[in-house]
């Protein structure tokens, strides 16, 4: 009989999980305790990039990852995709001349553009900076939808999604997991992965075993949509922003998100105001607010990706990361190999759960 798959969390990771593992006709159920992309994957900037890494092999699995992005377009005939390219220019002078050159180093795609061509590109900013990096390969995506299409591709090749299962605890022995135990009762499996996110921590520490996690809350703005016109994802020093399909300014409610090691948020409604007043700043245009969305972002311990078997538990597996938005691809198509018993994709080899794993005493 064709062992049975159980992941946990039906954000992003789990979805492309379980897209991955049905194209390769693998026995698959999702089981979710809430809605799908009800947590940080429903509430991401969904900037797609290479151009932030936190040293060269995470460098290199995010480019390999947006290459994969382009494939998942072309398999699921998704058209969420922006490929609206990047203007960046979060840094200035020496810092500046250092990521173009470190970049360029890397081989991945850039240039520079003086003020007359970011003019030409973005007439709406008010203030067009001397110059700037354009990464032409750079995207965004809206990743909730992204996330439902990857179920449904999944489920129309045999997949199954649990929704509103509750309190899911692996369930396991000295020979391994058998299965996930929810408020609804006992769901036998050969192999558990876990997509909580940061739900992982409490998950893994039923099972006795420690994971250390950084508090890293976050805040995405929203504005209705307005008639001016964005052409590209912007990463300003103060400020980074994209326009949606809609037309709305889609924009984190901190300065350069990516890098940010905020523990804590501020009053959301004051929050909101400062993000406003610095987009008007920029793009000399007062904006109405629509929305603003609180989530926790699930970085591990050392900040960079988790991904594949838990130590000392046979059949259990776990992906936790921040940048799931870029890095989803390569983890799903990376993990469903390791589940079935091939090796990891070498991009992701270094980043085994080993390091942050601890076991209880």
């Amino acid at each position: 009989m064709t062992s049975r798959i159980l992941i946990l969390g039906a954000g992003l990771i789990g979805a492309g999980l379980a897209y991955e593992l049905s194209c390769r006709r693998a026995r698959v159920t999702v089981i979710e305790a809430a809605l799908p992309a009800g947590g940080a994957s429903g509430r991401s900037f969904g900037w797609i990039n290479a151009s932030f890494s936190l040293n060269p092999a995470h460098f290199r699995a995010r480019l390999a990852a947006m290459a994969l992005h382009r494939r998942w377009q072309g398999d699921l005939g998704f058209d969420g995709y922006r490929a609206q390219g990047c203007l960046w220019w979060e840094e200035t002078g020496a810092a500046f001349d250092a990521l173009a050159r470190d970049l360029s180093g890397q081989g991945y795609p850039l240039r520079e553009v003086s003020r007359a061509g970011i003019v030409q590109r973005e007439p709406a900013l008010r203030r067009p900076p001397p110059r700037a990096l354009l990464f032409d390969a750079e995207a965004s995506v809206d990743a909730a939808d992204l996330t439902r299409h990857l179920l449904a591709a999944a489920c129309a090749r045999g997949a199954e999604v649990l929704q509103g299962c509750g309190a899911a605890r692996v369930i396991h022995g000295p020979g391994g997991v058998s299965g996930v135990g929810t408020l609804q009762g006992l769901i036998a499996a050969d192999q558990v992965i876990l997509a909580t996110g940061t739900g992982t921590p409490a998950t893994l520490g039923d099972a006795g075993i420690g994971f250390a996690m950084l508090h890293r809350p976050g805040a995405i703005l929203r504005t209705r949509p307005v008639a001016l016109r964005i052409n590209h994802i912007l990463a300003s020093p103060k400020q980074e922003l994209r326009q949606d399909a809609t037309g709305a300014i889609v924009a984190p409610a901190a300065e350069l998100h990516q890098q940010s090691a905020e523990e804590t948020l501020g009053r959301p409604d004051r929050m909101a105001q400062a993000t406003l007043a610095r987009l008007a700043d920029l793009l000399g245009q007062e904006l109405q607010f629509d929305s603003l969305t609180l989530a926790q972002r699930p970085v591990p311990g050392d900040g960079l990706p988790c991904v594949g078997a838990v130590p000392g538990v046979p059949g259990l597996y776990m992906a936790v990361l921040h940048s799931g938005v870029t890095l989803a691809p390569l983890v799903a198509a990376s993990l469903a190999r390791q589940v079935l018993g091939r090796a990891p994709l070498s991009e992701l080899a270094g980043f085994s759960p080993d390091r942050l794993i601890r076991r209880a005493p």
